[in-house]
């Protein structure tokens, strides 16, 4: 039995799919994410009660902070009823000795990438992910730095706005693509503050306000690339999200990143430039990412690492 049950717990949808050990998405589904813990429950039990007698594990990407080992999340980050849910144990208990990996959203989309996508052969990377606010993984010496308290990565929680008071002048709301898209939408009075795809029909016409808002994040998102490069030297960049399906995200922040080198030559000749890539996985990544972490936990305790 080679397939596996990956499960992506989201702030809006609950996703899941059949994958194999090679990464092939079998089938793929999702359902609305519950506001509340017991339907949550509910909704996750009737996942794994309909396919646990068909696979060899079972993989769960979630928000929060995230001891992968036990299988614990803290927090929960938009969902504040996982803090202290221990989903290994609490699966393990009702449907058997089953391996059952966990791991953080953001550096879920940095494993997808590390093994199927644009960070492989890249040993020293990070996956930036996008959204509503600012995940992402570290990838050393092709491995995942998970930090000494489970939070490397929570670049959200950065500071790069000193002259904001509170959550303001933290990257999570400075940098947060939502935020960006509810501000243009509202500065031209589109009907729907949450239309990215109007949005960028705006930026992609050249409306001069949308364009300037729209350059100002990604100025934000080179300044943020910039801040980790200076501290971990990586040589790959990948951009994930939603928001990276659109192809004049990652130019534009290309653009931006070398308009920032001409500004300060210091930083342009002792820092080497990294590679800044659209990530290959979109809205499936965390499903590859969470799986790829459980398979090398399984090896792991085999020995083969």
């Amino acid at each position: 039995m080679h397939r596996y049950l990956s499960i992506d717990i989201g702030g809006t949808n609950l996703k899941y799919g059949l994958l194999d050990r090679a990464g092939r998405l079998i089938m793929k589904s999702k359902c609305v994410t519950p506001d509340n813990k017991a339907d949550f429950l509910r909704n996750l039990n009737q996942i794994v009660a309909q396919y646990y007698s068909q696979v060899a594990g079972i993989a769960i990407s979630t928000p929060g902070k995230v001891d992968a080992q036990q299988g614990i999340v803290y927090f929960g980050g938009a969902l504040p009823y996982l803090d202290g849910m221990n989903f290994k144990k609490m699966i393990q208990e009702k449907y058997g000795p089953t391996p059952v990996g966990v791991e953080n959203d953001g550096k879920a989309g940095a494993l997808a990438e590390l093994w199927l996508g644009v960070l492989q052969d890249h040993p020293n990377s990070a996956a930036i992910i996008l959204g509503t606010g600012v995940g992402g993984g570290i990838i050393l010496n092709n491995q995942l730095l998970p930090g000494s308290h489970f939070q490397a990565g929570e670049l959200s929680f950065m500071v790069n706005n000193y002259r904001q008071i509170k959550y303001q002048k933290m990257v999570g709301m400075d940098v947060s693509a939502v935020g960006m898209v509810e501000k243009i939408a509202t500065v031209l009075s589109l009907p729907n503050k949450k239309d990215g795809v109007a949005v960028f029909d705006q930026i992609n016409q050249g409306n001069e306000i949308a364009v300037k808002i729209f350059k100002l994040f990604c100025q934000k998102v080179a300044y943020l690339i910039l801040n980790i490069q200076s501290v971990v030297d990586l040589t790959t960049y990948a951009i994930g999200g939603g928001i990276s399906s659109q192809p004049l995200l990652v130019k534009t922040i290309n653009e931006e990143y070398d308009k920032m080198l001409l500004e300060l030559p210091l930083v342009k000749e002792t820092l080497t430039r990294p590679q800044i890539k659209k990530a290959k996985f979109e809205n499936s990544a965390n499903l590859y990412g969470a799986l790829y972490s459980l398979l090398v936990q399984l090896d792991q305790e085999r020995g083969k690492f």
